[in-house]
């Protein structure tokens, strides 16, 4: 039986404490980790705690659930998959965080792992995965830590909220079925969606924008019947380098609190070319909140009404 062992290093001008932190808090890892699409909590106690993540692999979706156990003293997390998804036949590793100086730290990424059936062709997709994720885990969590202070004004993050006397569920069919958008919403021009591992969906889609263009944008999505769809774009739109959002569903007895979550990063490299010579990142926040929000609140609306019709 073949293990194979890796590791992935890399320095970072930060704390060390601060880069465990965002480690060790996993809500954070839609953000500062490119693979990874959305984290939940299914167990926490002290030290310990079981995780479930869902990431892209190789331009494929995956998930699964791992143990962590977290030693904030000693800066290391590990970490182990319970059930691995094939080709993975079992997975763990260990994060090290080394100081270096008091703003300087190394970060040390550990794996271990087999494949299943011990094939070779499949240890090697899982090296070229490990590889490139470990690679990109690393140079992202460098840059966002390096950055947190620097950075501030490019993240921006907010909510559209509506009220719908209908159901959860038919709020949520309507959303699920985003491969009917383009006939239910007229921002929608064209749309492909794909579903091979149930709730996990892969959604391709043309946005018309105000002026009568379009723009392509790729999107992973983790859906939760009838509570919520948990998204992470991979295909951008020229104006940001991260796009992650939820949509959430919360019935009560008077229907049902259907919200839009978007956590946003602005792409300051293209602000002047998209929105004009004297425009910086304030105009840049303003310009997607406004998009992004009237977007959401056009599908909220269509979802609304879809429900109400169905009481």
């Amino acid at each position: 039986m073949t293990v194979r062992q890796v590791e992935h290093e890399i320095t970072a001008q930060a704390p060390a404490a601060e880069v465990y932190r965002l480690i060790a808090e996993v809500e954070n890892w839609p953000r500062i980790f490119p693979p990874t699409v959305h984290v939940d909590h299914l167990e926490r106690g002290e030290g310990e705690e079981r995780i479930r993540i869902w990431a892209t692999a190789n331009g494929e979706a995956k998930s699964w659930t791992s143990r962590r156990t977290l030693d904030p003293q000693g800066l290391r997390i590990t970490f182990r998959q319970e059930v691995s998804t094939p080709p993975v036949a079992a997975m763990g590793g260990t994060w090290v965080i080394e100081p270096l100086a008091p703003s300087r730290c190394r970060i040390r990424l550990l794996h271990d792992y087999r494949a299943t059936g011990d094939d070779p062709e499949k240890l090697k997709w899982i090296d070229e995965a490990v590889d490139r994720n470990s690679r990109s885990e690393l140079a992202a969590l460098k840059a966002n830590v390096e950055l947190a202070t620097g950075a501030d004004g490019l993240t921006l993050s907010f909510e559209d909220t509506m009220r719908v006397a209908g159901s959860a569920k038919d709020v949520y069919d309507f959303l699920n079925e985003a491969g009917l958008w383009s006939e239910r919403l007229p921002h929608v021009a064209a749309v492909r969606l794909t579903e091979d591992t149930p709730g996990l969906q892969t959604l391709r889609m043309d946005t018309r924008t105000k002026d009568g263009s379009s723009h392509t944008t790729e999107s992973v999505r983790v859906c939760f019947p009838h509570h919520g769809i948990a998204y992470k774009q991979t295909t951008l739109p020229a104006l940001m380098t991260l796009h992650t959002g939820y949509w959430r569903l919360e019935e009560d007895g008077d229907g049902v609190l259907a919200t839009s979550r978007h956590t946003v990063v602005v792409n300051t490299a293209n602000i002047t070319t998209m929105l004009g010579p004297d425009a910086g990142v304030p105009e840049a926040r303003a310009f997607l909140r406004n998009a992004l929000g009237a977007n959401s609140r056009a599908t909220l609306g269509h979802a609304k009404e879809y429900a109400e019709a169905r009481r």
